[in-house]
């Protein structure tokens, strides 16, 4: 018998990663998670503890599932992600989770539910399209070893690169503001506060290791890329990969070789703390078509 049950803050903690670590471990972008880590997110200060599921089948653990709701948006859309461990897939757990998460996101008032899916998962999104779910959008995860970075392909030379300083409120206002100024385009963006900006500088479980640099031209701070690196993520893999988690150039200065400054100068950064590699993610709709910088500077999906 399948039992659906709320998510219990401050008790089921342990209960949900150990669904997410069973059914996203075979991921080749996925690593293990722990308690403290999700306790570190529960910090954030947009989390949403509501709208969470735990799916047993016969007093067996077997799924999660959650109905997001960004207090933020205005556009009454909310995000659908759902999980479910490896050996009880195909027993119709999935649509059932899907189904307590829409009613849950109508509750909450949203007239517009996405979902996500890795496209890895065919059977989920079959499923997503059998509920009237549209393909709407499609992200990549890409790669870069530092062997194969191309140099001289148009990097603005004139630019001049400096770090995000930390106890610089100033600094960090700055980078809060390039952030919303050239995501402001984006497919379901919404502004960053600068509470959440903090928040990530400082509290990241993940990337704990992390720099972010600015591109100054003429005095003025035009664009940013900000990489780290997940040690935990390292060890797992086996392998010495840093990320690419933001890069942003204004609009006025776009097409004028500033991104392709900033990104090797992100990868060289992480090329002197011993990583070998780099990855990012990327929408492949993404309208500023970021994806031919990435393919310019050597990274492959």
């Amino acid at each position: 018998m399948l039992n659906m049950r709320r998510f219990g803050k401050g008790v089921d903690e342990p209960v949900w990663i150990e669904v997410l670590n069973a059914a996203r471990k075979d991921h080749e972008d996925w690593r293990a998670i722990s308690v403290e880590e999700m306790l570190l997110q529960e910090k954030h200060p947009e989390f949403d503890f509501e709208g969470r599921f735990i799916a047993e089948l016969d007093g067996k653990l077997a799924g999660v599932a959650h109905a997001h709701v960004d207090k933020l948006r205005k556009d009454g859309k909310g995000l659908i992600r759902f999980d479910v461990i490896p050996e009880f897939r195909g027993r119709g757990i999935e649509r059932q989770l899907i189904e307590t998460a829409l009613r849950e996101l109508k509750v909450r008032g949203m007239t517009t539910a996405q979902a996500w899916a890795d496209s890895r998962e065919r059977d989920h999104i079959q499923l997503l399209e059998t509920l009237e779910f549209k393909h709407v959008r499609v992200g990549s995860m890409m790669e870069i070893d530092f062997a194969n970075v191309s140099r001289n392909i148009g990097e603005n030379k004139e630019v001049a690169i400096r770090p995000l300083q930390k106890d610089l409120d100033e600094d960090i206002t700055l980078f809060n503001w390039l952030i919303n100024e050239t995501f402001e385009e984006h497919f379901n963006y919404r502004p960053e506060t600068l509470e959440e900006t903090r928040h990530f500088l400082f509290s990241n479980p993940y990337l704990k290791e992390q720099e972010v640099f600015f591109a100054v031209l003429n005095g003025e701070s035009i664009g940013y890329i900000g990489v780290g690196i997940d040690e935990k993520y390292n060890l797992e893999k086996k392998v010495k990969a840093g990320e690419v988690f933001t890069i942003g150039v204004l609009k006025t200065c776009r097409r004028t070789g500033i991104g392709v400054r900033l990104m090797l100068h992100g990868l060289e950064s992480l090329k002197v703390k011993g990583m070998t590699s780099a990855m990012l993610g990327v929408d492949d709709y993404n309208p500023t078509k970021a994806i031919r910088l990435y393919e310019k500077v050597g990274f492959r999906a």
